[in-house]
């Protein structure tokens, strides 16, 4: 009572396109009777009425994001709902600001000083099990329904973030295996059974690489594929999850920038072929993701350049400067934000479209250099130019933030990449361009205009 379910419940269904449902508002609908009057005749018989109403409100096809009553979870057939049809996120407010906001109102358990106190030490346990997750802000609402846990430390608690009980295949490059390999095979413990590299950098994401990994893979439907490392790493890993088997459960573990914010998060998977980037793949959710901002701490400042590229496009496309916050908060916000618009349009089929927000010039600069000797963090940056120009906006933030410079690489097979890029339709071009009052997709640019721009950005 009084922690601000309410507030917090209907911004988190506002940002994840869900209805809302207040049990006690629903409980009263059917009833035809207050809570009050209903407690009159007892609290057991209220309970009863509750548990039916969760159970309803449970069943229901479609997501919702539910708020339980404080005694709720008191009820144990109430938590077992929970326990398997629901992801619970518990507002952890203190006892002062609770009975402030709960003192005076109508509230039949809210009458008595004393008593809510009593009450409130007596049901925190019962709130501690339930809970899939402790959260303060609507941010982190969405991260809990998407599954993402963002915690300095984290890497240190693997084994028990990592679902399930079957064994664990832990997928890395040389490079984050020397820094943080040993500690996450720790935190596995007993559940590692295997432990491979794959290549690192954009030679992960090849069809040998893949082939090898799926050769020396030894899970059964029970096992996990654990990826740690950057978005080539989580990418590559996450295809050799969704295809192995038909399909095993993966864990995302991003280090690095880029992948925290952007590409360790939202279910696509997929490998490049000469042609173009990312032009084989699957969408297939990780059951978690694990992210530990303190690994950022480890990054060379070359490689935080290359991440900040994807936290000023998150930032363009949110309209807040997630770029000025610490990092902890930086990584927070910017996967809040791709964690909603990827639960919204999980298959990529409408809005989610526009965080690919220059990456259609990225990734024909990356195809014509051969995926080397241009980063993915230089080619996004070189495509916000391009975006940002042909929507008309000022591309100063982006030159300040990124000082992009000019690729250097074959005009004519960026172009012949550009236009075999997966978001054309028909053979026509399709763009995310950021207008003054948002960002809009799908967006049919002519030909002369983009190969204009492309042009622009190679040296």
């Amino acid at each position: 009572m009084g922690a601000g379910k309410t507030t917090l419940g209907e911004e988190a269904a506002r940002r994840l396109n869900r209805v809302y449902k207040d049990v006690d508002h629903v409980v009263e609908t059917s009833q035809s009777r207050s809570i009050p009057e209903l407690f009159a005749e007892g609290e057991a018989t209220f309970r009863e009425v509750e548990e039916r109403v969760v159970r309803g409100l449970l069943a229901h096809p479609r997501p919702a994001v539910i708020a339980l009553g404080g005694g709720a979870v008191t009820t144990p057939q109430v938590r077992e709902l929970l326990y398997h049809h629901a992801v619970t996120v518990w507002i952890d407010e203190d006892v002062d600001t609770c009975w402030e906001r709960a003192r005076g109102t109508d509230r039949p358990l809210a009458q008595d000083e004393a008593e809510f106190r009593r009450l409130y030490d007596e049901r925190r346990p019962l709130y501690a099990a339930a809970a899939d997750a402790v959260v303060r802000d609507a941010d982190d609402v969405v991260l809990a329904a998407a599954g993402v846990v963002v915690e300095r430390g984290a890497l240190r608690r693997l084994g028990e973030l990592v679902p399930g009980d079957g064994r664990v295949a832990l997928v890395s490059d040389p490079n984050v295996a020397g820094i943080h390999g040993m500690d996450a095979q720790l935190a596995l413990g007993a559940r590692l059974g295997q432990v491979h590299e794959l290549p690192a950098g954009e030679d992960a994401k090849t069809i040998g690489a893949l082939d090898r990994l799926w050769q020396d893979l030894r899970l059964d439907r029970r096992g996990t594929v654990v990826a740690l490392g950057g978005g080539c790493t989580t990418d590559a890993a996450g295809f050799a999850a969704a295809t192995y088997l038909r399909g095993v459960d993966w864990v995302s573990v991003p280090t690095s920038l880029v992948a925290q914010v952007d590409a360790g998060i939202g279910g696509k998977t997929g490998i490049d072929l000469p042609q173009g980037k990312n032009l084989v793949g699957a969408f297939h959710w990780p059951v978690r993701t694990v992210i530990d901002p303190a690994l950022l701490e480890t990054l060379p400042p070359a490689q935080r350049l290359e991440g900040m590229a994807e936290v000023v496009k998150t930032g363009l496309l949110a309209g807040e400067p997630f770029w000025d916050l610490p990092d902890d908060e930086l990584v927070r916000r910017c996967a809040s934000f791709k964690a909603a618009l990827c639960l919204r349009d999980p298959y990529d089929n409408a809005e989610r479209k526009m965080l690919n927000l220059g990456h259609t010039f990225a990734h024909a600069l990356e195809a014509a250099a051969g995926y080397e000797g241009l980063s993915h963090g230089h080619a996004v940056a070189l495509g916000l130019l391009a975006a940002l120009r042909l929507s008309g906006r000022d591309i100063g933030q982006v030159e300040e933030l990124l000082h992009p410079k000019r690729a250097h690489v074959d005009r004519e097979l960026a172009w012949q990449a550009m236009q075999r890029d997966k978001k054309s339709v028909g053979g026509e071009l399709r763009l995310v361009l950021l207008r003054e009052d948002g960002p809009e997709w799908d967006v049919a640019v002519p030909a002369n205009d983009v190969r204009r721009e492309l042009d622009a950005l190679i040296a």
